[in-house]
């Protein structure tokens, strides 16, 4: 609309985020530029917020040197001065290689910096997945009515991440059926309230429009509640616990309850069976195997195929 009414007016058009105080040709004028793309603006808030922290890390840094000039080598460099930190390495070659694709499609950039980096191998299963043990301990700490049993209920229940959970409301709810419209995915997911979970937000007190509200009766902000949250599970003595670990414990209940991927897809949200296979691996194996072997009735082994297609009914 500001580009518009310029138009009207016959003034010059409004600037990029970031043009007035970049040189052409530089790292910054390629960050204002993808700003400004189809390809940033259809992301999601929250990725979108991801991205320009990324970005704007970068901007600092080396905004005012030449796009052209960035080599292979200095993407190495960069890598190696988060030291320690594999994972905040790995998001700087990931921003860069994502700048350079864009760069390169826009004429700014001829190859790429980034080709034949590699990322750094991470041996880590992510948010470490609540265990009911930890769960228990938490609702110890924390009984039905407080605020904190109202966040674990809610997130566990919903596997909802701290961005919706923050969101939901009495106007989410009809017909015992909590329905809602995911912000990084833009998944629609309609999950029937449990009665555990009925019971917690009755005894709960809470806002018109979120279950969750601060101090001052305001909805919170995603990362002030998962600050909030991190608090509350200190307290429990749940230092390696996160908010994001209850998406991955409800995952894994589903999981041992004998849900299929697609049931399990239904309340998460995912959109692919390989992201519910990675949030589902922390299920109790053990049972499972039980369960498994239980299938296979005794004296009745399975029966092979050998590859003349004569069945073979003993297995050595």
């Amino acid at each position: 609309m500001g580009a518009y009414q310029a138009a009207l007016a016959g003034r010059p058009m409004p600037q990029a985020i970031g043009e007035d105080r970049t040189a052409p040709g530089t790292i910054g004028a390629a960050v204002a530029a993808y700003y400004q793309s189809a390809q940033f603006v259809s992301l999601s808030k929250a990725t979108q917020g991801t991205y320009r922290g990324l970005l704007e890390a970068l901007r600092n840094a080396h905004g005012e040197k030449r796009l052209a000039g960035l080599e292979r080598r200095h993407v190495e460099t960069m890598m190696n001065e988060k030291g320690d930190k594999p994972a905040a390495a790995n998001n700087v070659l990931r921003i860069i290689r994502m700048l350079a694709k864009f760069a390169m499609r826009m004429d700014m950039l001829r190859t790429d910096p980034t080709a034949g980096v590699k990322a750094i191998r991470i041996r880590s299963e992510g948010f470490k997945t609540w265990t009911e043990a930890d769960i228990a301990k938490f609702q110890e700490i924390h009984p039905i009515g407080s605020k904190a049993r109202l966040a674990l209920s809610l997130m566990l229940y919903t596997a909802s991440r701290r961005g919706d959970v923050v969101r939901l409301g009495p106007q989410h709810v009809k017909d015992r059926v909590l329905t809602i419209t995911q912000n990084k995915t833009g998944a629609l997911v309609e999950i029937p309230i449990h009665p555990d979970l009925a019971e917690v937000i009755a005894a709960s007190k809470s806002g018109h429009l979120s279950f969750l509200v601060t101090s001052f009766g305001k909805p919170f902000s995603p990362a002030g509640f998962g600050n909030l949250f991190r608090k509350w599970c200190n307290e429990a003595g749940l230092t390696e616990c996160s908010a994001h670990g209850l998406r991955k414990a409800q995952s894994r209940r589903l999981a041992e309850a004998g849900c299929t991927p697609h049931e399990i897809m239904a309340i998460t949200g995912h959109k692919t069976l390989k992201e519910v296979t990675r949030y589902t691996e922390a299920a109790n194996r053990r049972e499972l195997g039980k369960s498994a072997m239980g299938k296979i009735r005794s004296g009745n082994p399975p029966v092979r195929v050998a590859k003349s297609g004569k069945k073979i009914n003993k297995i050595k």
